[in-house]
């Protein structure tokens, strides 16, 4: 990896090197995590990268062009091409769903039944919009939430694991018999919404999720090392996943010499189904924090990505005021959510080092990454344990890459 000096970059180079120590004695030496990637960097120039551990659990070495397992990192890549698509006016976001979705038209939201019995007939109410979707106020759920009725048959239909299970039309041909959570626009709840945009954009497009991306996102961005599917040829550089066990040690659950993976999708899931590397998924921040813009390509434009980036939650809300997940990538605190990320509102409630307007997500195997637009910095971590919840890296990650931060623009 390239990297600049970071005293050019406004980063006190042993400050930076904290990052490496504390990733060492917290994660790799206790076993927590069995290896990570970490790629700092600003004004779209690296400043800082660590790798450590093994990328398999027979002691394969870790290695710089690894693949991961980036889960719900790829809800913003959908996010992106659905604005494309706006930008284009072939769909516009206060459409209704159904305009591209048939099968949704009349969905309504949960009035009882569930388990052993017949859903109740669903309350009408407010049709469901593409902002819905954007912004998980669509009514729809995951089945991992394991709260309600509508949950339980989310996990019993295996919405959350349709990768070689179904097809796009079969996928929302199921989802499309299960009420909704609540009325569309009236809550927050992490969902499968963005799998849903990602079948929009199909249609739409006429094109599968995963060309659609290499077409008009992968390719502009050199994201060579991006899909839903590992070519065969690489299959070397694919990390073992992870397990998280209290008071045991990880279990194993995924190895990358054998994986599923190796096997083509048949749903191109875009709210967790790619594949990529740091470098590529680097890329694709730096387009981020450059307002659209990378090596001469425009992704979006820039007053699109404002847009993607402003706090959509009703009234100025954050989530701790509209959230109904039991989980989520988010944290909740002074933290909005704008058109496919979390978006800090207030720095001060969110107790963490940060620039208002800051935006990020994370996925399911711990990965994250964030864009401060008015620092100009990004970060990409990577690793494989599922699930993210059980380590707070990403506060602590944030904590020691700003504490490192000599020169601020704010």
């Amino acid at each position: 990896m390239k990297l600049g000096n970071p005293e050019d970059r406004g980063f006190d180079s042993e400050r930076l090197q904290r990052i490496d120590r504390f990733l060492d004695e917290t994660y790799l030496d206790t076993g927590r995590l069995a290896m990570m990637q970490l790629l700092v960097s600003r004004d779209g120039h690296p400043v800082h990268y660590y790798h450590g551990g093994t990328l398999r659990d027979d002691g394969t070495p870790m290695r710089e062009d690894a693949l991961f397992r980036i889960a719900s990192m790829t809800k913003p890549v959908t996010s992106i091409a659905f604005m494309q698509l706006v930008e284009q006016c072939k769909v516009a976001l206060d459409d209704p769903v159904a305009r591209v979705l048939p099968e949704f038209e009349g969905l309504g939201a949960y009035s009882g039944g569930g388990g052993d019995l017949p859903f109740a007939p669903t309350k009408p109410g407010r049709p469901m919009r593409f902002v819905d979707l954007m912004t998980h106020m669509a009514g729809l759920t995951y089945g991992f939430q394991n709260r309600t009725s509508v949950d339980a048959a989310y996990r019993k239909a295996r919405l959350d694991l349709s990768r070689g299970a179904i097809t796009s039309d079969e996928y929302i041909a199921t989802l499309a018999k299960i009420p909704l959570e609540f009325e569309p626009g009236t809550r927050w709840n992490y969902s499968v919404a963005t799998d849903v945009l990602g079948v929009c954009v199909e249609r739409i497009s006429g094109m599968a999720l995963g060309d659609y991306f290499r077409e008009n996102i992968f390719a502009p961005l050199g994201m060579e090392d991006t899909g839903f599917d590992i070519d065969p040829a690489k299959q070397d550089r694919l990390a073992d996943a992870y397990l998280y066990r209290p008071g045991n040690a990880p279990r194993l659950t995924d190895k990358g010499a054998e994986s599923r993976l190796m096997e083509p999708a048949s749903f191109h899931s875009g709210g967790g189904g790619l594949i990529s590397t740091l470098a590529d998924y680097d890329r694709f921040c730096t387009m981020l924090v450059n307002r659209g813009a990378f090596n001469g390509a425009q992704i979006v434009s820039p007053k699109t990505l404002d847009l993607m980036t402003a706090n959509h939650l009703p009234g100025g809300a954050d989530l701790t005021q509209m959230s109904e997940s039991l989980f989520s990538e988010a944290s909740n605190a002074g933290t909005g959510f704008g058109l496919g990320f979390a978006v800090v509102t207030d720095p001060a409630r969110t107790l963490m080092p940060a620039s208002k307007g800051e935006f990020y997500w994370g996925g399911a195997y711990s990965t994250a990454f964030f864009v401060d637009p008015v620092e100009r910095i990004t970060m990409v971590f990577m690793t494989q344990l599922y699930p993210s919840s059980i380590y707070p890296i990403r506060r602590q990650l944030k904590t020691l890459i700003y504490s490192a931060l000599t020169h601020s623009n704010a």
